[in-house]
């Protein structure tokens, strides 16, 4: 059997178990786990491979785009923000960002965009590979569009924009960029190893995805909502073996870090406000996240979710209790936090498969560390 690194609790041994059968049958190559329940570690795993010629041992520091699963940490920088009183939710965007009052959108509230409602999910202008990491032009295009349908009406993923839209709210806010206000306000007092925009430095530990097989068509066909979403921007999933990805800053979707830093922030929500001793917000803005935004089918991904202040809720389609939520990364990446079972479950791989937001195998991992605490 493939040998799993790092420590876990005996109730949890069926994560170890599970982690080192998925890479003997080629379902992973290299992965990592992280559980925390009652405010402590109990499984910190790791194991396979960091490259896909299965040469090079995934480590306990190993890095990997981490995709989607990003947008939760722009998550938290928006609450944090709220809870110091510099960022009101259910204001406009534009009384922090003037421009986007444009072409009906004066009336575009911060939680709509949390909640993926403000009707941008995708973009009027083309734009394909390395112009996504075009800040300003994004930002600008963004704020000149018109929404695609009523903003607070019905959520549509927005897969790739709602990074930006946060991240120059926070930059409007702040003065500095999203990456770097998240480096300083959470992952420094947190000691968190993630990072939004990859430095130079850390390359060395990264662990490159292995992309989807998967055909782009020049021009997506037809002009519905979902299709106008994935038509602009545009991005191959191979689009993290490129440095230029890495050093940039698409906050929804090119974060780096493993299980273990995500958990750890992530912990904040499970945690109502703290992790380890260090609290960044309330517990009545911890509360916020479980703000109902959108409940039907989601006009993008064309299946049925809650939308909560940001992060995923408990619906049809996923039932996971009334104060749990989640979210996940293309390719398969998985964050789970459970307030009532204080319980926090976190996968990040470097093999790809189909899905937008996360697959059965991190959902698998969820389950089981679900039932280790339920018994």
């Amino acid at each position: 059997m493939a040998e799993i690194h790092g420590v876990c609790d005996e109730r949890f041994e069926a994560l170890a178990l599970e982690l080192s059968k998925s890479i003997d049958d080629g379902e992973d190559c290299g992965a990592s786990i992280c559980v925390h329940h009652k405010g402590e570690v109990v499984v910190d795993l790791w194991g396979g491979f960091a490259d896909a010629e299965r040469t090079r041992p995934w480590e306990a520091d190993t890095l990997v785009n981490v995709w989607s699963t990003t947008k939760t940490m722009t998550f938290v920088c928006a609450l944090i923000l709220a809870d110091r009183g510099e960022l009101d939710l259910d204001a406009p965007v534009a009384r922090y960002w003037p421009e986007f009052a444009q072409a009906g959108k004066e009336g575009v509230l911060v939680r709509h965009v949390l909640g993926h409602t403000a009707g941008l999910s995708g973009l009027d202008e083309l734009f394909v590979d390395e112009e996504i990491s075009q800040w300003d032009r994004v930002c600008e295009a963004l704020a000149a569009q018109a929404p695609w349908w009523e903003p607070g009406t019905a959520s549509g993923y927005h897969a790739l924009t709602q990074g930006n839209l946060i991240g120059e709210i926070v930059r409007r806010i702040t003065g500095i960029t999203i990456g770097q206000w998240f480096a300083a306000e959470v992952a420094a007092p947190l000691g968190a190893d993630f990072f939004i925009g990859l430095p130079e430095s850390e390359e060395h530990r990264v662990s490159l995805v292995i992309p989807l097989n998967e055909v782009i068509p020049e021009e997506a066909p037809g002009d519905s909502i979902a299709m106008r979403t994935f038509r602009s921007p545009r991005l191959h999933s191979s689009a993290p073996l490129n440095r230029w990805w890495r050093a940039a800053e698409v906050p929804a979707a090119n974060g780096h870090g493993n299980a273990a830093s995500v958990a750890l922030v992530q912990s904040l929500i499970t945690g109502r406000g703290q992790v380890g001793g260090t609290r960044l917000l309330s517990e009545a803005m911890v509360d916020r996240v479980f703000e109902t935004q959108a409940d039907g089918t989601d006009l993008v991904l064309g299946l049925p979710m809650r939308m909560g202040m940001g992060y995923g809720l408990s619906s049809s389609l996923l039932p996971i209790g009334d104060r749990a939520c989640f979210w996940g990364g293309y390719g398969g990446s998985v964050i789970f936090m459970d307030q009532e079972a204080e319980l926090t479950v976190a996968y990040m791989m470097n093999m790809m498969r189909n899905g937008l937001v996360g697959d059965t195998r991190g959902f698998g991992h969820v389950f089981n560390a679900t039932l280790a605490v339920s018994i």
